[in-house]
Order: structure tokens, then sequence, then C-alpha cells
């Protein structure tokens, strides 16, 4: 920045959000995040050994993923994490820690589970520590019909227990009996959950009162007990539909379990839990995974992630293989079947075999799904969403899952995977190879022209405008400086356009 009649400097951040739009208390939080999130990246700087990343397990690259979301400048704001919440329970220490147990009132609970109760839990836990919560409860004189089980993020313990679990606990509503069980480590998402002394167990994500990114991380009351349908809805499509084993091999990771109290009093979305298939329990011998945002990063030496995949397999080969495995099997759900998601590069895994792409596995539905009734191919098998939760009763389309915009589906996918996750990548690969971002693109949309050879989707797929000149896309920063309403968008050009257009000129 520079005054009148000085030179240069460094603009400042105090500077530069004093210069934005928007209500003051919105850009003092900003400003406040901002310099959080700079806060944390240098402990973590001044606190961590460096790591090489490319020989680690999913476990270890969960933690060691430190760059966040790269569109989001707040992706380390944590606000409500001190420095030793940080270093204690952010995913980059990589400790690994005891959830915490409460008995609650079984008025207070609403649950979803696979199977009996005590089923459930003696599978989840194991017999030795399913025993040892059931001695706990018998020294309390609690019954079992009365009370039941609650799995806390210590970390959200500490946070509620002199505050909103107070009243329950001198009610005799919550029994606080201590940490227990298996030992967990935070993945990148910070409140998703990685068993660390089973690893394939099943993965558990607790409601956290921190805000990170845009987003305050509880879980949204409604979904806890509708995820379970969502994934067996979601789930047997892929299941019944057999390009998805041959042409488009995706796996889901089914969120199979939910459990919530207080889903409509001053504790919603704050006590709960759903657990989640363990990813590395799908693998087959010779079968890796790393998230996918792991690919849009370089390494200490100056080399991308993949560049020793890269180097062995060839640039265009292996760049060919990677569209085909991540664009494929989300666009065919879509187009397809009518089921959006939101596949951002935390949100998607990539199983290859020596580096060479070999299938996709997203996770993370319950809150993160779209679909249009009158687009879906089998409508027949959507969930009955009225008899789930009150909520849905009459709920006006965009308010949950169900919308009666084409746009919005296209928007959801385009904008998790192609502007906030393949941007990067093809940003990366100009960089780093000399590709030109316009020719990723090419690649990608010559993929979707051939998905549409491959199965005759011409017609479904030109209904959602996905070849538009300009698309909508979400504001994020408008959203923290404004703040007035869900979601902010602007247009951004159409990578894929121009090339959907050379097509339709031809004879």
């Amino acid at each position: 920045m520079r005054a009148p009649d000085e030179p240069w400097k460094p603009a400042s951040l105090e500077a530069l959000i004093a210069d934005l739009p928007g209500p003051l208390v919105h850009r003092q939080r900003l400003l406040d995040e901002l310099q959080q999130t700079i806060a944390f990246c240098r402990l973590n700087d001044e606190a961590l050994t460096p790591r090489l990343r490319r020989q680690m397990s999913l476990a270890q690259l969960e933690g060691a993923l430190e760059e966040g979301h790269p569109y989001h400048p707040c992706f380390k704001a944590r606000t409500g994490f001190s420095a030793s919440d940080h270093l204690s329970y952010g995913p980059e220490a990589g400790n690994a820690f005891q959830l915490v147990w409460l008995l609650v009132s079984r008025r207070h609970i609403r649950q979803a589970l696979p199977q009996s109760e005590a089923d459930f839990w003696l599978h989840e836990l194991g017999p030795e520590t399913w025993s040892q919560l059931q001695q706990k409860r018998d020294e309390l004189r609690l019954n079992a019909s009365d009370f039941g089980l609650i799995p806390l993020h210590p970390w959200q313990w500490e946070n509620l227990r002199i505050s909103l679990l107070s009243p329950w606990i001198e009610a005799g509503d919550a029994y606080f009996l201590g940490p227990m069980g298996d030992s967990y480590t935070a993945t990148q998402s910070i409140r998703t959950l990685m068993n660390d002394s089973r690893p394939m167990a099943a993965s558990i994500k607790l409601p956290m009162n921190l805000v990170n990114t845009s987003s305050r991380r509880i879980l949204e009351p409604h979904s806890v007990c509708t995820a379970p349908v969502i994934s067996e809805w979601i789930g047997g499509i892929v299941a019944q539909d057999h390009l998805f084993r041959s042409r488009y091999p995706m796996t889901i990771l089914r969120e199979y379990a939910g459990i919530i109290a207080d889903a409509e009093g001053d504790l919603a979305g704050q006590v709960g839990a759903i657990w989640r298939q363990s990813a590395e329990a799908t693998l087959l011998p010779g079968e890796a995974i790393v998230p996918l945002n792991a690919l849009m990063m370089s390494e200490h030496d100056g080399r991308p992630f993949a560049d020793d995949w890269i180097q062995a397999h060839g640039l265009m080969p292996w760049l060919n293989r990677l569209i085909e495995v991540i664009v494929l099997p989300v666009w065919h759900l879509l187009v397809c079947h009518g089921i959006a998601v939101e596949a951002h590069g935390q949100n998607m895994l990539l199983l290859h075999r020596d580096g060479w792409p070999v299938r996709l596995i997203l996770r993370d539905f319950h809150e993160s799904i779209e679909f249009s009734p009158s687009f879906l191919r089998e409508p027949d098998l959507m969930p009955d969403f009225a008899s789930l939760h009150p909520d849905y009763r009459d709920a006006p389309p965009d308010r949950f899952y169900w919308t009666d915009n084409l746009d919005s589906l296209r928007e959801l996918v385009m904008d998790t995977l192609f502007v906030y996750n393949l941007s990067e990548i093809s940003h990366l690969f100009e960089e780093s190879y000399s590709l030109p971002e316009s020719l990723f693109w090419q690649r990608v949309d010559a993929c979707l022209a051939s998905y549409v050879e491959d199965t005759g989707m011409a017609g479904r797929q030109s209904l959602l405008g996905h070849s538009n000149a300009s698309i909508l896309t979400e504001s994020l920063m408008t959203r923290k400086l404004f703040a007035q309403q869900p979601e902010y968008h602007h247009l951004a050009p159409n990578p894929l356009a121009g090339h959907a257009a050379q097509l339709r000129r031809k004879p």
C-alpha cells in the first residue's frame, strides 16, 4: 500500500479489513479469525517438526495436511480454541485421546441405531469398555431403561460442563462417567475422529462449539438421526448400479448410527454423535488411500505431493485417469440418479495402487446432499423425510435436502468439485508442469462428453446447464462480511463453456 508522497509498504490486515464493506462487527470478527489462523499456523511451525508426507497413512495425512481449504482464508481460525487446545486436539499434533461419556435421561435422547442398543454398544466399544460403562451405571444405581449413553469430545465437555450441561447434572438428568475406551485422533475437520486404537473401527463425528472456516462445528439436530437413512438410500443406489463397480468405481462410507440429546432445547446440536464406516476397512491388498486435497499440495522439497506418481506413470496418462476416477462417479450420481453431493477435497478420498488412481471414496452425507424429487431417477426409493423429523413436514424447498431448482444441484457439485477442488489442482499443474489450465479443463470437458456418449445421458445432463458461459458460485467472503442471509453468490466464468460450444458447432 502507499499513501500520497510516501513509499510503498506492506499492507497490514487491519488496514485492508478497515477498507472492506460490511458492518464493523463483522469486519472485526473477520480480522480476529484471520489473526487466529496466522497464530495457529505459526504455532505449528514452532511446535511441530516438518514431516515427509508422501509415505504417510491415511490417519497420519489427516493431521499432516495443515494447509486446510486453500480457497478459504480463515481455514484455521478455530474460534474457541486456545493454543493449548490447538496442540491437544488439533489434527496437526496427532495426539490420541479418549472420549468422555455421559449418561443422559432418555426423555432427552433421540437415536437411530442399526441393531439393538446393547448389541450396538458391544460392537462399537468392545466387551471390556462396554462392561466398564455398565459397571459405572450400576454404581450410580441408574436403570438402563431410564438413561442412555452419549460420548462427548473432551473439549466439548469442558466447554459445556459449567454452562449448559450444569442444570442437567444438578437435576439428575445427566451423569458424567469420565474418559473411557478407545483412543481417537482428529481428522482435518477437527470434529470427526478416527479410531487410533482400532483403525478398522468406525470414525465418530462429534459436535464442537468452535467456528472454523464459515461454520460453527456443531451437528444440525435434524440431521443426526436422518444420517443413517440417507446413507442407506445412497448406498443402495450405488450398490444396485453396476456402473459404480465397473466404469465409475466408487465406495461410500456410510453414516450408520446417530444419537442426539436435547434436539429442540438449549443444547440442540451440541451433544450427540454420528458413526461412520472406516475407510481403511474398505482396502484390498495393495491399495492405499489419500485425502484428495493432498493432491493440491506441495512438499518441503518443492515438488507436488503426487510428483513421484506422475513421474512413474506419465503426466497426461496419470492426469486423465485421475479426472476419470474423481469426476465421473460424482457426475454419474448427479446426472443419472439426480443426487448432488458436496465433493470438496476433504470429503473425497482417492484410492490408488502405487500412485495409479483406482477408485473414489466419498464421505460425509448427513448435511451435504441435495436432490430435486422431479429429477430423481428412482423417486420411489426416496426416504419419507416427513416421517423422519417434524421439521421436514411442510418445509419449503432449499430449506433441507430437497430443491425444485436444478441449478442448485449443479451449483453444489460444480462449486465443490470444480471451483473449490479441481481448480486448485489445475493451478498447481500449470505452476509445476507448465500444463495450461485451459488444457486441464479441456480434459475435464472431454471426460464429461465421453460420459454422455457412453451412457446416453445427454438429455439429463443438458438440463443442468453445466456448460453455461458463467456459473453461480458461493461468495464465502461476502457471507462473512454481511452475514444477513445463509448464502451469497457471484458469477464466475465457466472454463467448460468454450469447448462445449465448439462441440455444438460440429456437423
